[in-house]
């Protein structure tokens, strides 16, 4: 044990840049799939035959194994940083954009018809009705891929993007199961850190009915 904090003391440089390339490459790819996959999930609901189109193409990028996808990328794009945070982002539509489409394709109809009733316009609806009922499922949806980019990024050390994946690499390489620690258990904290903030952010933004009659939905 107090071999490996040597080593992480001799090495914190390495280690530090790599776990802000590794946060960078995956909250990146996480924002940009939320930035397309949530206003597309909306534009979906009440587009029955694009939305399953949709969801079939992500589905199907979601089933190809990651290692066999940033391959794919290399020739296409090259290596390096943009390749791989294109990758990251396809991998991270799916969670986000059927959480989207379903949480909103789920709220009560008698909502929306009371909200009508009321004299709310389309965008009304979907603003004060639909969305913060919908809020807490996109929010999963967001935790959900978030933990699985960060885990996938380590193979984003295959085509030269750097990240925590470098360290798990090296140690690979030469056989030193302190470099692939050094990698794999910041990845590991950096999951499980994400995941519980972001599992905070969702109660957060239940309704508390919704809290108070047990209905937060999974």
């Amino acid at each position: 044990m107090s071999d490996f904090v040597s080593f992480l003391q001799y090495n914190s440089d390495a280690v530090i840049t790599a776990t802000l390339q590794h946060v960078y490459l995956s909250f990146g790819a996480v924002f940009a799939g939320a930035s397309l996959a949530i206003p597309l999930g909306i534009w979906l609901t009440g587009r029955e035959k694009a939305a399953q189109a949709c969801l079939s193409v992500t589905g199907t990028i979601q089933t190809i194994p990651s290692l066999a996808l940033f391959g794919f990328a290399l020739p296409i794009l090259g290596i390096g940083f943009f390749p791989a945070m294109v990758v990251l982002f396809l991998y991270s539509l799916l969670p986000i954009l059927r959480n989207t489409y379903t949480s909103l394709k789920g709220v009560s109809p008698a909502l929306i018809e009371a909200g009508k009733g009321m004299g709310m316009s389309n965008c009304q609806l979907l603003v004060m009705v639909k969305l913060p009922l919908a809020l807490p499922v996109i929010m999963t949806g967001i935790r959900i891929s978030s933990i699985y980019i960060i885990s996938w990024a380590t193979f984003a050390a295959f085509i030269g993007a750097g990240g925590l994946g470098d360290l798990i690499v090296t140690g690979i390489q030469t056989m030193d199961l302190y470099f692939i620690l050094a990698g794999a258990i910041p990845t590991a904290l950096l999951a499980l850190v994400t995941g519980w903030v972001l599992g905070l952010l969702e109660r957060a933004v239940t309704p508390r009915g919704l809290r108070i009659y047990g209905v937060e939905r999974e």
